[in-house]
């Protein structure tokens, strides 16, 4: 069955990062998903790469959503006035509008918020619960390493297969969008 990818939810870090090609990178991510057509969904924070790739869609003319709590909005401001933000009763609530609104999951360097989103999907897609793809943005081999980890974890039999993840490693914002637009779902 042919699943066409509508709207994308973007983790990412509230933080630039140390390689200006963090920034860069995000900057694009968000202008492609607005000249392909797509929705986008996050965390809802001006600041960092959250803020780039949200501020470069909605520059380039996507629908962008945002979904934050009271505590989050106390420490980073709404990205854009024209940003719908939801207020949501805290960061289990939010990760779950956030899955509920997307058709996919676009994943930028971050940090264990990011690597905790990221892991509650694919924990979902192990268990059964979604076959909603990933698609990794390897900016400068950010996620080697976590790569690296799910091999080990595999290596060593805490992993059975791979065959039950949608995930979809990336090293150019180019290809990442090419993956997106193409992607078919195998069920």
């Amino acid at each position: 069955m042919e699943h066409k990818i509508k709207t994308v939810a973007v983790y990412c870090s509230h933080t630039f990062g140390l390689y200006p090609e963090f920034m860069h990178d995000a900057d694009l991510v968000g202008e492609l998903i607005a000249k392909n057509g797509l929705d986008m969904v996050f965390g809802g924070g001006n600041v960092g790469l959250m803020g780039t790739v949200a501020s470069a869609a909605l520059k380039n003319g996507a629908h962008v959503t945002g979904i934050s709590t009271e505590h989050v909005i106390a420490l980073q401001e709404p990205v854009h006035k024209h940003i719908k933000v939801e207020i949501v009763g805290g960061v289990n609530e939010r990760k779950q509008k956030m899955f509920e609104l997307a058709d996919a999951f676009i994943i930028l360097p971050g940090g264990i918020g990011t690597l905790n989103e990221v892991t509650d999907i694919l924990t979902m897609q192990q268990i059964g619960e979604t076959s909603k793809p990933i698609f990794f943005l390897n900016t400068c081999r950010f996620w080697a390493s976590f790569h690296n980890l799910i091999i080990d974890m595999l290596n060593n039999k805490f992993i059975e297969t791979l065959d039950d993840y949608k995930v979809n490693i990336c090293g150019t914002p180019n290809e990442l969008m090419d993956a997106v637009m193409n992607y078919k779902d195998s069920k």
